[in-house]
């Protein structure tokens, strides 16, 4: 049975982040670095320049006056931002190079990470008041070990899906008794190799996990909470798969519901925008 390194291995050989990508975040683990350093590195890149210089003039900002400057654009995106909108854009080209089936579409799944990533990030920063790009992160990476998955060992994880369906059960459990590992340590160890915060990673592999002890506020806790709501808001990663939430954050969900209702109620317009930068195509799951 291969291990999740395994199958990182036989992936990366087909399809990995740009090094763009790579050298942007040793920037930004990279204390002294400055402006300057990030505009150097985005100017290498033709594509990137275009869809920065898109994304800081577009409705998300609303600036009144057009931005044709790499550094002033850099100033008002912010560098993690401008991070996860490379990881994103990257990310997109994975999803997409496949046909969607039955059993699985990376349309949906696509459309279902970014969502998460949208109510992660705004869990993170409307009721815990934090920075919430570390948790877009995360809740847009947190299924990346699918697209793994099916990319490279694409039958036995057709074979769990089959038998998650037919046969009930964690998709993770069905995942090992057919891969030999399963998403979430693939994604886990995916963010490792792709240098991003340790808390991303942690919260990649446990986001499927039964806890009765989390806490609500730390990256685990919000992109659970985040995942179930968009799940039940009919962007679910698989067709019959129940959204899963720990019991304690079960508890914070009720003792909360007024702001996660209002929450819920702004997420729509959080996707279309998200819809304009992303050139996303509407497919919600069944």
């Amino acid at each position: 049975m291969p291990t999740a390194q395994s199958l990182l291995a036989r992936f990366n050989r087909i399809k990995t982040l740009p090094h763009v990508e790579i050298r942007l975040t040793k920037l930004l683990n990279d204390g002294d670095s400055s402006l300057k350093d990030f505009e150097t590195v985005i100017r290498h890149d033709p594509t990137l320049v275009l869809r920065v210089l898109h994304l800081v003039n577009s409705s998300y900002y609303g600036l009144q006056q057009k931005i044709e400057s790499i550094s002033r654009a850099v100033v008002f995106i912010g560098v993690k931002n401008l991070r996860n909108m490379i990881t994103s854009e990257a990310l997109k080209a994975i999803f997409e190079k496949s046909t969607d089936s039955e059993l699985f579409s990376r349309t949906r799944l696509w459309l279902h990470s970014v969502g998460v990533g949208i109510c992660s990030q705004m869990i993170s920063e409307r009721l815990y008041g934090k920075n919430g790009e570390d948790a877009f992160l995360c809740g847009i990476l947190h299924d990346i070990g699918m697209i793994v998955e099916d990319q490279v060992v694409q039958d036995a994880f057709l074979t769990a899906l089959t038998a998650a369906g037919s046969n009930g059960g964690s998709i993770v459990t069905r995942e090992r008794e057919a891969i030999g590992t399963d998403h979430c340590r693939v994604g886990s160890a995916l963010a490792r190799e792709w240098r991003l915060p340790c808390g991303v990673g942690t919260a990649i592999l446990h986001h499927h996990a039964h806890m009765d002890r989390v806490s609500p506020s730390d990256l685990t806790g919000i992109v659970q909470t985040a995942e179930y709501i968009i799940s039940k808001m009919g962007y679910a990663p698989l067709k019959g798969m129940p959204p899963h939430l720990s019991p304690p954050l079960a508890v914070h969900i009720r003792e909360n519901i007024s702001e996660y209702r209002t929450l819920a109620k702004d997420i729509p317009g959080e996707m279309e925008k998200a819809r304009e930068i992303y050139e996303m195509e509407e497919g919600r799951g069944e």
